[in-house]
């Protein structure tokens, strides 16, 4: 493609110097003018130009070499320091087009800031600068087009001071081609089906790594936290959450409030495609010292259909960031299983909530968008922004560590010899089995374990065969194995130390000269007789930087960041300051400069409409457990004669602290029972059902059964007992013919049978029903009546709630 310059960055060279010095003649104007086609006035430029030259730099983040139809791509143009440009163009071409037509420019561009940029108005597929002014930086977005578009080039030509710089290879042209489908998102990769026999059990341990040391830049001082870790060991049928989906309602709870309840309710929903729920302890606040606090741990399954794990955790506050790994696979495809997992974790946005810093109010995004990572360059305000566009700093570490293998394995290659040994269990044995025609030497001493650390080793013994008397006959071996773990560290013996690997060294004290680093472990499992662990949890040591350091060098820190201008409109002064990290050896004095000041512009005062003091800090949450909210204010500064102020005074926001305790809930009482007894001393019992059983420390719930004494009348006792027991009968017989003529009264022309007693209630809560029966006993001949036929009654029963 030729060189070519866009109209609009003629049209800003046309006002602020004449064309002829860019070497642009009036005939070739007049031809550019008549020329017709699409964005048909780029003229082919005939000023200066260098070959190869770097001052300038286009990148797209992450320096891909391929792009994902229909993704977005940050697009950055620079200057290298001191350069700097007052204009620009940028297009995106299908490869080997000239650019003169719609079709030949590839995907769209999107405006990030509209004071920098715009497209233009004579090639609207084109983005160029906004105002001519200095400028060292500018970023735009690229919608990459559909699918067989083929290959993009990213072109950028940069105008400065009165100099036109091209690039058709090199720093300012991009070449990226169309991904292939098979190489997709993070978690597009294909998983395939387990073929290990048996199953194996992990630990799941959660290192977190997000502190105001390693991310300085507006880290949260209050509250911040790691959330409550939920997840599970799952088929490849059930997705928890990956890159590119969209956040269930139980992943944006854990995203927004750090609550768990409704993902694990999700979860458990999932009981045929999930083996294990994985959850662990949340932890306040986010970082402490490893000897301080021992770092969250679960332990789960894994099978040959559920063979992937999944969890999640929530850096709080924050809008929606999350850590956690999505469908990781632990069956090797040796048909066996993965021994240890070491994962370095960044944060990832959830989609749905538009915040750029860890306590931004509560913005919901609508319509809710997929989940994908945070980069250093998402929003200048974002406490992981890099203007270089450099990795984000890890938050978090997780190690999943195979601790236990069960069943029959079927992977015919093990993994390793540590493996076989660490998954054997010794017995005891109680005889010696070794044949009498085999005669040995006596077995020498173990040796030391193969692992220094907490790791599983193995260690070993050795005997000699010293004769074989009957060759028909086979020896066992000569060597014998054991599994074991480093000093301090034995599951088995309850009375020492279980600790954990040596973390990595911290950086040395000093950069120049000698110094001392650190580094320090933590107890894994305390003596079962309960008491302290004398193992030491730190260790240091000398190390040494820059040898060649004269007596004479002075070290300094790094500029921090400027400060706020003085001024909030018109010029101002800022400053930056810097610090002095070691002193001269041979103590001199260091004649480094430590503060730098320099001027800064703000806009025109006449154009600010309000002024308004910092925010407050936030209130405490409106409850003491459970969901509440909090406020933060600021005020109006600005006098009422520069204009009404629109911007919000008052900001509202969700805060979740732990769970409420939820007190054990009851029905009422039911009624009580008739007496169990039909004469002399009995009892009476009533009940009442659970309806809520106590959760996060709630009230215990009390007794659901009471019983108290009934008394109907005494028994009869003595002698004449049986002659009051025949006048009795007597009396009952007669008052049934009295009330079968009753009855016959009532059903003229049949005499009927005593009602039967009540039938079994139908339902023992939530009201039932009983039956008793009338039936017909004579029937007489004379009768005219049809009334006379078997009667049947029917009453409600055990009408209490359930």
């Amino acid at each position: 493609m030729g060189l070519h310059l866009q109209p609009f960055a003629l049209h800003f060279l046309a006002l602020t110097f004449p064309l002829v010095a860019l070497g642009f003649s009036d005939e070739t104007l007049e031809k550019a003018t008549k020329s017709e086609g699409y964005c048909s006035r780029i003229l082919r430029a005939q000023g200066t130009r260098r070959e190869g030259y770097n001052e300038f730099s286009l990148r797209v983040e992450g320096d891909p070499e391929f792009y994902k139809p229909g993704n977005n791509y940050r697009v950055t143009l620079s200057a290298a320091t001191p350069a700097y440009f007052r204009g620009f163009t940028l297009i995106a071409l299908k490869e080997g087009k000239e650019g003169d037509k719609e079709e030949d420019h590839a995907g769209t561009f999107q405006i990030i800031d509209e004071e920098e940029t715009q497209f233009m108005s004579n090639c609207p597929v084109a983005v160029t600068e906004s105002t001519p002014r200095r400028r060292t930086r500018i970023h735009v977005f690229w919608t990459a087009p559909p699918v067989g578009t083929g290959c993009v080039i990213l072109k950028a030509s940069i105008v400065q001071k009165r100099i036109i710089y091209f690039q058709d290879e090199g720093s300012l042209t991009k070449k990226l081609c169309e991904q292939d489908s098979t190489f997709e998102g993070v978690t597009d990769k294909p998983i395939l089906d387990c073929c290990a026999c048996g199953t194996a059990k992990y630990r799941l341990t959660f290192y977190g790594n997000w502190s105001e040391k390693m991310h300085p830049k507006d880290y949260p001082r209050r509250a911040n936290h790691w959330s409550a870790i939920i997840g599970g060991s799952h088929s490849k049928n059930y997705v928890l959450w990956e890159y590119g989906g969209y956040a269930s309602e139980g992943v944006k709870q854990v995203a927004e409030l750090g609550s768990p309840v409704k993902m694990e309710e999700e979860i458990r929903q999932q009981s045929d495609e999930v083996l294990t729920v994985i959850k662990a302890k949340a932890q306040w606040p986010a970082w402490q010292p490893l000897n301080v606090r021992a770092a969250p741990s679960a332990e789960f399954s894994v099978d040959r259909t559920r063979h992937l794990m999944s969890f999640l955790t929530m850096l709080g506050p924050s809008p929606d960031w999350n850590v956690g790994l999505s469908a990781e696979d632990l069956c090797t495809k040796d048909c066996g299983w993965v021994q240890k997992v070491v994962q370095d974790l960044i944060p990832w946005d959830a989609g749905t909530d538009s915040g750029v810093t860890y306590e931004s109010p509560n913005k919901p995004t609508i319509p809710q968008e997929k989940i994908r990572p945070l980069t250093s360059l998402d929003h200048p305000q974002s406490p992981f922004y890099d203007p270089e566009g450099g990795s984000i700093a890890v938050v978090a570490r997780v190690v999943i560590e195979r601790i236990a293998r069960k069943g029959e394995q079927c992977n015919i290659i093990p993994d390793n010899v540590d493996d076989i040994v660490a998954d054997l269990v010794p017995e005891e044995k109680e005889e010696d089995d070794t044949p009498e025609t085999c005669i040995y030497s006596n077995w020498s001493p173990w040796s030391a374990c193969s692992s220094s650390t907490c790791d599983k080793g193995k260690r070993m013994r050795q005997r000699m065969l010293k004769a074989q008397l009957d060759l028909s006959v086979p020896c066992p071996d000569t060597q014998d194995f054991q599994p074991c773990m480093g000093p301090g560290c034995s599951d088995e013996d309850g009375s020492t130390c279980m600790m954990s690997e040596w973390i990595t060294w911290s950086p040395c004290t000093v950069s120049c000269g000698m110094g001392m680093r650190s580094r320090e472990r933590y107890v894994k499992q305390f003596p079962d007789d309960g008491s302290m662990c004398k193992v030491p949890t730190e260790e240091t040591e000398k190390c040494i930087v820059n040898e060649e350091c004269s007596p004479s060098s002075c070290l300094v820190t790094e500029w921090a960041e400027w400060n706020e201008c003085s001024a909030s409109c018109g010029m101002g002064m800022k400053k930056r300051h810097r610090m002095i990290k070691m002193t001269p050896a041979d103590g001199s004095m260091c004649n480094t400069e430590t503060t730098e000041v320099e001027k800064c512009m703000m806009p025109e005062c006449h154009t600010i409409p309000c002024m308004l003091s910092p925010w407050s800090e936030w209130s405490d949450c409106s409850v003491t457990c459970g969901k509440g909210m909090r406020t933060r204010q600021r005020m109006l500064k600005s006098a009422a004669e520069l204009g009404d102020c629109n911007e919000e005074l008052e900001q509202v926001e969700k805060c979740m602290l732990p769970e409420c305790p939820i007190d054990c809930e009851l029905t009422e009482w039911s009624k009580w029972s008739e007496c169990n007894k039909s004469c002399g001393k009995g009892h009476m019992i009533r009940t009442r059902m659970i309806k809520m059983e106590p959760q996060f420390g709630g009230a215990p719930c009390p007794e659901t059964v009471q019983r108290k004494k009934c008394r109907i009348r005494k028994c009869l006792r003595g002698p004449g007992l049986e002659k009051r027991r025949w006048k009795e009968a007597r009396e009952k017989r007669r008052s049934e013919h009295a009330k079968e003529d009753v009855d016959g009264e009532l059903y003229p022309g049949c005499k009927m049978r005593p009602w039967t007693a009540w039938s079994e209630c139908t339902k023992l809560c939530g009201g039932g029903i009983q039956e008793r029966f009338m039936t017909v006993k004579k029937r007489f001949k004379s009768t005219q009546f049809t009334s006379c036929k078997d009667k049947k009654e029917i009453r409600a029963c055990n009408v209490h709630p359930c």
